[in-house]
């Protein structure tokens, strides 16, 4: 299961809370009104969360906030731009920049009207006031935009000290890609305004072999991959055309201090190499560097990104990766219409494509977990499993692995997929969901223990989840005499 940081929920809030006052003709930038620090006074204010403008050519908003202690800040804000559409060619996005008493913090791009909550790390801070400037970044914003709304801004310190603060202190800010060869031609500094932009982070905690110590690893999802995997497979062998990779990954001791040498990034080609680049109070800096998402650990682009990594995958033997963005669903929209802007959505895709897709809301969206047998020494071949679904009225068996054994999923941590159902199916249409074992090369003979359906969903008219589907089987196991099981039957 997923867990939120304890600090998280016990940490007092800072919250701005009335209306930005900004004449469009006074002179310098516009001021937030001052903001409550207690936790009894931000519990007053719930619900007169402060909205406010930032706009192409105008002013940026300063919105003074305190520390009641030091340590790692973070913000939370709900965004909008009227005017955007991440799935239109030359109104993808608008961009704003945010900054802490004058040094940048990070790039937030928009991607449509939706009012959404993201969340983001400010840096390193000493107790007392400071001040966070928006403004909008007319140079990567597309010409569609014009203005961010921006509301439910509050922010919150993680103190030095406290257990978590090593999770937020040695997090990765990570900068833009600019490299030639994205769909588009977008090429130069800013182009994550337009494509595999970095939408989210969170981390993963393990114990170190040194008593008392443990190893971070930070995750981070792009909106989608430029290169690498074809986009069918990833539909059929990771349940998603986001791009969620580990990026960088630290030893810290007792006092949350990183330890000499234990400091790795996810390098091109997935390599795994010792960063050597340059810190920023403790953080690293990384940049995405290949079409794939992959990173170096040497930074020359404007844009910067630093999602706030402070929520945790707590299991990942029980949960998918895939999960996390469940608990951001405004990432699906995101990650469809980018799809359907890039060109990889048709009606009917062939069978033999390696680029494209039917639209995402036509696939069922599900996350096994399973067990499989070890295999023989000197085995040839490997055993996997495919994801089935009949729904009323037709006979056809639909596979996720399309017929292809190559795309059906060996990997035993939870594993997420996704099969294309009829255009206009409904979670009401499924009449029956079955797994099925499959053998790629020469059977090695191994047996699979499908423990569970951890969710099973199609997305809805606004491309996000809509209402789950109810798998929950009993645990099945298949084998060469019985490859295949009924999971769910209505």
């Amino acid at each position: 299961m997923f867990a939120r940081s304890r600090t998280h929920r016990l940490r007092r809030f800072v919250l701005t809370g009335a209306v930005l006052a900004a004449a469009a003709g006074l002179a310098g930038p516009a001021s937030a009104a001052h903001a409550a620090e207690s936790a009894d006074a931000a519990a007053a204010t719930t619900g007169a969360h402060g909205t406010f403008s930032v706009h192409r050519d105008g002013r940026p908003a300063v919105v003074p906030f305190r520390t009641g202690r030091d340590g790692e800040a973070l913000v939370t804000l709900t965004v909008a731009a009227p005017g955007v559409d991440w799935g239109k060619a030359g109104a993808e996005s608008a961009v704003v920049q945010l900054f802490v008493d004058g040094r940048p913090a990070g790039d937030v791009v928009v991607f449509g009207a939706t009012p959404t909550e993201r969340g983001f790390a400010l840096g390193a801070l000493r107790k007392g006031r400071h001040e966070l400037s928006i403004r909008f970044a007319a140079d990567r914003s597309s010409p569609a935009g014009s203005v961010v709304h921006i509301s439910r801004l509050r922010t919150r310190t993680i103190a030095t000290g406290d257990r978590e603060h090593a999770v937020a202190a040695n997090a990765p800010v990570l900068y833009g890609r600019n490299i030639p060869g994205a769909p588009g031609g977008a090429t130069g500094p800013f182009q994550n305004a337009v494509t595999d932009t970095p939408v989210l982070a969170w981390y993963q905690e393990a114990p170190a072999a040194t008593a008392g110590n443990r190893v971070l690893t930070y995750t981070i999802v792009w909106s989608n991959e430029d290169g690498g995997t074809s986009t069918p497979a990833l539909m059929a062998r990771w349940g998603r055309t986001t791009d969620i990779e580990w990026a960088y990954r630290v030893e810290v001791d007792r006092r949350g201090r990183a330890v000499p040498g234990t400091a790795f990034f996810q390098s091109p080609n997935h390599g795994t190499t010792p960063f050597a680049g340059r810190y920023e109070d403790g953080h690293p800096l990384l940049q995405t560097c290949t079409l794939n998402n992959n990173l170096c650990d040497v930074v020359d682009d404007p844009m910067r990104f630093a999602p706030a990594a402070v929520e945790r995958l707590a299991d990942p033997t029980r949960t998918a990766r895939e999960e996390m963005v469940d608990r951001h669903p405004w990432v699906y929209p995101v990650m469809v219409r980018e799809m359907r802007r890039e060109g990889r959505v048709v009606a009917d895709p062939p069978a033999d494509t390696t680029t494209l897709i039917a639209d995402p809301t036509d696939y069922l969206y599900a996350v096994i977990r399973k067990t499989t047998s070890e295999p023989p020494a000197g085995a040839a071949g490997w055993n996997g499993v495919a994801l089935g679904v009949r729904v009323k009225g037709d006979p056809t068996l639909y596979r996720s692995d399309r017929g292809r054994v190559d795309w059906s999923l060996q990997r035993d941590d939870p594993a997420a997929t996704t099969v294309r159902l009829p255009h206009g199916t409904q979670a009401s249409d499924i009449v029956e969901v079955v797994v099925i074992r499959t053998v790629a090369g020469v059977d090695p003979g191994g047996t699979i223990t499908v423990h569970g359906i951890n969710r099973a969903f199609l997305l809805g008219r606004d491309d996000r989840p809509g209402r789950a589907v109810p798998v929950h089987p009993e645990s099945v196991t298949l084998t060469a005499a019985a490859p295949q099981a009924v999971l769910y039957r209505r």
